[in-house]
């Protein structure tokens, strides 16, 4: 019997990708007179792939990454008027609304009686925890584990150090490479509510998706449903 609930964050409670979006339209702008947009932006993205290992995931990464390409696409002829408009960008995704995805609150609000609910999520902690301040949804969840991988190993020691078993652990996100795949490798259970847009680095093909037993939602209201009707001991 499911027991524990886990939500990713960015993009399953609230609006995250959207910010990101926005600022590599500023971001390709402002380098406009150097590179086309889809240049810049294509570099922008190997420059996240490569730097994820050194900084993490979240806004402060992606600021650095910024600044990285803009110094390699102008051949060190970025002026420090254009460093600090980057900068400007990352200031204010930071300080950006956070907008709850339709059906959140109630969802959450429905399944908090009845289940213990958690945050599994990545990025900078700083960040996270004043999103989750921020959104309303806080006080809801027991415990919330801001990590800096999604891999089994990071599920595994989630569990062990909670004291919860696979089969009692469901975990709910729109991520199939951090939030579906490596807890099907635990033995436990997983709900894919697909985002309006995938981050890159988040995509998997199909042959990794072959035999993997879990349920995909239109969103995340139609969950306490699906729980009650779907989902098996």
């Amino acid at each position: 019997m499911i027991t524990t609930i886990a939500f990713d964050a960015d993009d399953t409670l609230w609006h995250n990708e959207r910010i990101f979006l926005a600022a590599k339209e500023k971001y390709s702008l402002l380098l406009a007179g150097y590179h086309d947009r889809e240049w810049v932006e294509q570099r922008l993205d190997d420059a996240e792939s490569r730097n994820i290992l050194h900084f993490g995931y979240g806004i402060k990464g992606f600021t650095l990454s910024m600044i990285e390409t803009a110094c390699e696409l102008t051949e060190g002829r970025v002026t420090g008027t254009e460093i600090r408009e980057i900068i400007g960008f990352a200031r204010e995704m930071l300080s950006a609304p956070i907008e709850v995805l339709d059906g959140v609150h109630e969802t959450i609000q429905a399944l908090a009686p009845n289940y213990s609910l958690m945050v599994v999520t990545k990025g900078d902690l700083f960040d996270q925890e004043a999103k989750l301040a921020r959104s309303g949804l806080g006080d809801y969840f027991g415990r919330v584990e801001i990590v800096s991988k999604k891999i089994k190993a990071t599920y595994q020691e989630i569990l062990d150090r909670n004291n919860i078993r696979p089969n009692e652990f469901l975990m709910v996100g729109n991520s199939l490479r951090s939030d579906i795949l490596p807890v099907l490798e635990l033995g436990a259970r997983a709900v894919y509510v697909p985002y309006e847009t995938e981050w890159f680095h988040e995509k998997v093909s199909d042959d990794e998706l072959m035999d993997k037993d879990f349920a995909t939602l239109s969103s995340v209201a139609e969950l306490p449903l699906w729980i009650t009707r779907d989902s098996r001991p």
